[in-house]
């Protein structure tokens, strides 16, 4: 297939474009490949130069990416960001990259698959992000201790960037939010959550959570946001028939 038959193909999936008015990433394809067919696509995390590099030795014509090279502002060709685009331009591999949309999807989306991964039931939008809401919460499907929520969202078994057990045993409710989301505690505070599910911890909203009495899993940005790349590569490899690849550069972040 060609980049922009894909470009199609990604946005009949995802509602890339009713995002463009709060997201500052630019989604959707960021780096074209000279109009060549592609045969294989190579999925990650992030885009940057080791990501490219095994993209690259796997055959891929294009990476699919949540977190792209362009965000919005006027970039300089400098530095790390020109090597970036050398690397992709010399080795004709085309960049998509899709951030918001990829949380919030309702069926394969980042918060949708740790929803579903920690049980919540009926699950409903929660958290709102300039006006939209992009994460999820519900009733659990049976109680849940904290420590095997931990087991259920973690990627490979690693270990998640803190576990803050301030609330009650048994986990009844929870919300999610993937990624850098550690403020939005506070509305899962707010609505009464019991277990609260993000990517980041920040020391401000700590004692926050102590008092609040609420659980909150730092499960790690990278390790939060693994899904959502990982549901659109199997329904590529369902629908397309095309030769897939994700490319695991965990940051332990």
């Amino acid at each position: 297939m060609t980049s922009q038959q894909l470009d199609g193909f990604f946005k009949s999936l995802l509602d890339i474009e009713s995002f463009s008015a709060i997201d500052p990433s630019s989604n959707g394809l960021q780096v074209d490949n000279d109009g060549g067919s592609i045969e294989k696509i190579a999925f990650g995390v992030d885009a940057c130069l080791e990501t490219f590099k095994q993209a690259a030795l796997s055959g891929a014509g294009m990476l699919f990416v949540h977190h792209g090279l362009f965000w919005g502002a006027v970039q300089q060709v400098l530095g790390n960001h020109r090597r970036r685009l050398q690397f992709l331009l010399d080795h004709n591999l085309a960049l998509y990259a899709v951030h918001l949309p990829l949380d919030q999807h309702p069926q394969w989306g980042n918060n949708a698959s740790l929803a579903k991964l920690l049980g919540i039931t009926e699950a409903e939008p929660f958290g709102l992000y300039h006006g939209r809401k992009i994460g999820y919460k519900g009733n659990l499907a049976e109680p849940l201790a904290i420590e095997d929520a931990v087991r259920r969202i973690g990627f490979m078994d690693r270990v998640p960037l803190g576990v803050y057990p301030f609330g009650v045993r048994e986990n009844r409710t929870a919300a999610v939010i993937s990624g850098g989301a550690a403020n939005e505690v506070l509305q899962a505070i707010q609505e009464g959550v019991d277990l609260y599910v993000t990517g980041e911890m920040s020391h401000q909203v700590y004692h926050e959570c102590l008092e609040g009495g609420i659980n909150m899993i730092a499960g790690g940005h990278y390790a939060t946001e693994i899904w959502g790349v990982r549901h659109i590569m199997e329904e590529c490899a369902d629908q397309l028939q095309i030769d897939v690849e994700f490319i695991d550069v965990f940051t332990g972040l």
